[in-house]
């Protein structure tokens, strides 16, 4: 998630909220840029740090912006370069079908 998507994201959460759960992985930084990205953008849903950058690897990220769609059968997509909210709204409505 960068700048530009992350106002999006935190209201598409929101939104969202009971019926898709939102995680926010991050693979390289340190954990004070991080949480000042969290401080700045109001993030409320989880955040976790994926120093070893396992999650990027599983879903085949190279680089951020990312973003990863899971389905309840653990399967995902992933999603390279910033997202926008009725891509992401799109996306949500599939995986919840």
């Amino acid at each position: 998630m960068c700048n530009i998507e992350a106002p999006s994201v935190e209201a598409a959460s929101n939104e969202w909220a009971g019926r898709v759960d939102f995680v926010g992985v991050t693979w390289f930084g340190d954990a004070e840029s991080y949480q000042g990205f969290i401080d700045e953008h109001g993030l409320t849903f989880p955040q976790i740090a994926d120093d070893a950058g396992a999650v990027f690897q599983r879903f085949q990220i190279a680089g951020q912006p990312a973003m990863a769609i899971i389905d309840t059968d653990g399967s995902g997509r992933a999603y390279l370069g910033a997202v926008e909210r009725e891509q992401l709204d799109e996306l949500l409505t599939e995986v919840t079908a």
